[in-house]
This record gives structure tokens, sequence and C-alpha cells, in this order.
């Protein structure tokens, strides 16, 4: 590594703490000088690094710049990424993503990007993706699975995010299904499973996850037609360094389990959906319905106003949608 990514990595190990440039120095076997040089370098990049005489130079709590330092500072003790690209700016990191798996990069490799210019959602969607204040990225996984089981990839997804906003914010995020996390009644995260199969295996050679999530930014910031529907975590204190690095270790846990009960019942306990009059098309008809369960393979069990009862295995559904 360079001296800068030496210094920082040290920085983000000992985060609010100060270390003296001599005790830097020492660490890294270079002198003083260079620390200093690393630290101002840093310092042009973003990084917010306070500096007191007889104290040394510390990284604040609130320097939010996503780096590899830090996601693999906070993966201490976890299984880490065997590459991490860190882009200032992409198209889409799932666009990315598809790039380096064609090229053959293992399982586990993570993407991520301080802003995406054309970021998707499902069914094309865009998903408004600002530089700074939110968290982009894209895992590639490369698992033993067929495409029947691949719906439970963003089942599992869905709950680590929850997951990590629990532990992390003490928030309580609610699932939208099947991709969407909502807080205070309005969306704060969408989540984009995309997956490349081989037809006559049904086997899948890899499955790309991408997550967005709007951390601090701000309602003004959002275009006028999201204003009031989409929302954020706030200023919690926590780096998107660290929410990166926990979604990423629940990732990596949960995926080898999809088949296992407890992970749609971690799933239906944070669902929003029960009981809840939806809207949403089937065969090309517009239908209404009340919801009924979320099924063991992720899929939603509802009521239509005919008495009807389906099972739907994907689309996008609108909340609120009265039949009674």
């Amino acid at each position: 590594m360079s001296t800068k990514k030496d210094v920082l990595a040290v920085l983000e190990k000992h985060r609010s703490k100060y270390i003296s440039g001599q005790e830097l120095a020492d660490m890294l076997g270079i002198s003083r000088t260079s620390v200093w040089k690393a630290v101002k370098t840093l310092e042009k990049d973003g990084y917010d690094i306070s500096a007191a005489p007889n104290k040394g130079y510390r990284l604040s709590d609130d320097s939010d710049v996503l780096s590899q330092e830090g996601i693999l500072s906070a993966l201490s003790g976890a299984v880490k990424p065997p590459v991490i690209r860190i882009l200032k700016t992409v198209d889409s990191t799932n666009n990315y993503a598809k790039k380096l798996a064609l090229e053959g990069t293992p399982h586990g490799t993570l993407i991520l990007a301080e802003e995406q210019i054309a970021g998707r959602g499902r069914y094309g969607k865009s998903f408004f993706s600002p530089r700074g204040t939110g968290l982009y990225m894209s895992i590639i996984l490369r698992p033993e699975i067929n495409t029947e089981n691949v719906q439970m990839i963003t089942i599992a997804a869905a709950v680590d995010v929850c997951m990590a906003v629990e532990d992390l914010m003490g928030l309580a995020p609610q699932i939208k299904w099947v991709n969407d996390i909502y807080l205070g009644g309005k969306k704060v995260c969408g989540i984009l499973s995309e997956a490349e199969a081989d037809l006559e295996s049904g086997s899948i050679d890899y499955i790309i996850v991408g997550i967005g999530i709007n951390c601090t930014t701000d309602g003004d910031e959002y275009p006028q037609e999201l204003r009031g529907t989409a929302g954020s975590l706030g200023k919690t204190g926590v780096s998107r360094n660290e929410l990166a690095a926990h979604i990423y270790r629940g990732i990596m846990r949960d995926f080898p389990r999809l088949a296992e009960k407890g992970l749609i019942e971690e799933y239906r306990a944070r669902s929003m959906m029960s009981g809840k009059n939806i809207g949403f098309i089937y065969n090309g008809e517009s239908r209404r319905a009340v919801v009924l369960d979320i099924t063991d393979s992720g899929n939603l069990l509802v009521r239509c106003e005919n008495g009807e009862e389906l099972t739907l295995q994907g689309g996008d559904v609108s909340i609120g949608s009265n039949f009674c």
C-alpha cells in the first residue's frame, strides 16, 4: 500500500482517538515528515482530520469518505472481500459489477461508488444517487443455487440491510415486498438483484446484489416527484464504511442459508405488508387485494376483491388501494 493508505488504515482503526505523529511513524516505519505529507493529502481528498499539539492526528467521527481501509477496519475479524473497488462516479455499480463478473472476478467482490449517474431499480426505474450522501454498493456472488432460489437472495439482502440499520443506528426499518426498505413511512433503500444463468442447466453463473441507501440525503435534494415518498437514515454518526461492512458481513453470512426457515421468518418480522390493501398488475389487468402472508419462498399471498387467492412471485405493488 502507499504511505497515504497506510496512514489512513491506522487512523480508521483508531477512529476518534488521537495518535501522535511519532507513533504513526514508528508503526509504519516512515518519517514524521512522510506522515505529515500523507495527512495533508488525505485532507485534500476530503477526510476530516484534526491535528493537535502534543496529541497528534485524529480522524473525525464525522469524516465519511468511502475507502477500502475504512471498510476493512470495520470488517475486523469477519470475512473480507477478495476485491474492493471504490469509484468516485459510475453509471451504476451493478453495471460495473457485471463487467467484473464477466472477467471472472471472485465470489464476494465488493463495488462501491460515491455517486451514480444512472442508478437503476427494478423494471427500469431510476434510483436517485447524489454524490456523498448515499451508500451505493454491489456484491458479486457465485453461489451454487438454481434459478428458483434467486428471489431468496433479495429476501436475505433486505433482512441484512434492516439488521445493519437496527444494530448500528437503533432504528426500526420495515420491508415493502419485495425489495424496498422504509423508515418513517418513506423509502430509504432499494435492492436490485440480477443473475446470469445457464439456461440449459438452470444453474446460476453469478448474482449481483445492488443496494442503494439514502443515508444523509436532504429532502430538498430529491427531485420534485420523489419528495413525498423518499426519505433518508439521517445523521446517525455511523459512517458509510461501517454500514457497508455490516451489510456485506450479513450477506456473506446468509447466502449459504437461503433455504433455512429462520431467514424468511426474519423477513416476515420486518414486513410492512401484512393486512395491507394493495394494487398490482396481474396478467395485464389491474387488480386489488389484501395481503394475507408471505410464503416460505418469499412470494406474496393475497386475496383479491372477488375472493380469489393468488400467490405473487414478483411484480410491483402499491400499498393503500382499498377495495372494501
